[in-house]
């Protein structure tokens, strides 16, 4: 089977189960992962993040993903389970080879990588994602491209949930055959939006533009061509 015979089948399946809502009689069709990384970087901040994501997009894109947040190592084979994973944190991130070639094939295959800056990452992140796609550069989406544009229109990109240095929130992208295969959030710390909100105190209006932006992008990755 073609790489695109793969990925248009990989994303068909997880798309017709995805819109099934869940109840006693209809079980979450899939999970979606935290990418787990080596370098001493805190891949597991945000505990709270994905699973608040989750809900959200169940009640109000009526998804039908499970709230049991898998972890799934770069180089395991496991990925291949995962329609969505996502990766965080404030430090050093690196990659073995064997988990470069990995995540390549997840992604041609048609998984999707979402990583979002939690205020540090972004001088580790970029080497690797040179490493993983040499031939491909990190590019700024504008601010007409989908993601942007699902269910929740952000007619400026980003929403800024924390101040960290005064810049604004950029979305950047690595785009392969034309579709994107990795959204990388630098600026935003959009997951600290999702986390109960106990545990940055954010304002009501501050989570609920993280939660639809996320939500945004899991109705991108499961409705793209």
């Amino acid at each position: 089977m073609t790489n695109n015979k793969v990925r248009n089948f990989f994303l068909m399946a997880l798309f017709l189960g995805c819109l099934l809502p869940v109840n006693a009689f209809n079980p979450p069709s899939f999970r979606i992962a935290l990418l787990k990384y080596s370098g001493g970087g805190d891949w597991y901040a945000n505990p709270t993040s994905l699973p608040n994501l989750v809900k959200f997009a169940n009640r109000n894109l009526l998804t039908n993903i499970s709230e049991d947040i898998a972890t799934v190592d770069a180089g395991s084979p496991e990925i291949m389970n995962y329609p969505f994973i996502h990766l965080t944190g404030h430090g050093n991130v690196i990659f073995s080879d064997q988990e470069l070639q990995n995540l390549r094939n997840y992604l041609i295959a048609g998984g999707f990588l979402h990583i979002d800056d939690n205020y540090g990452l972004d001088k580790f992140i970029r080497p690797q994602l040179k490493r993983l796609f040499p031939e491909l550069d990190l590019i700024e989406l504008s601010f007409d491209h989908p993601v942007y544009h699902q269910k929740y229109n952000f007619q400026t990109g980003l929403p800024k949930i924390h101040e960290h240095d005064n810049k604004a929130p950029q979305g950047f992208g690595l785009i392969y055959e034309g579709r994107l295969i990795v959204f990388y959030t630098y600026e935003c710390d959009l997951g600290d939006g999702w986390e109960d909100p106990g545990v940055h105190g954010d304002s009501e209006p501050t989570r609920t533009k993280a939660l639809q932006m996320g939500a945004n992008i899991l109705q991108y990755v499961f409705t793209a061509k």
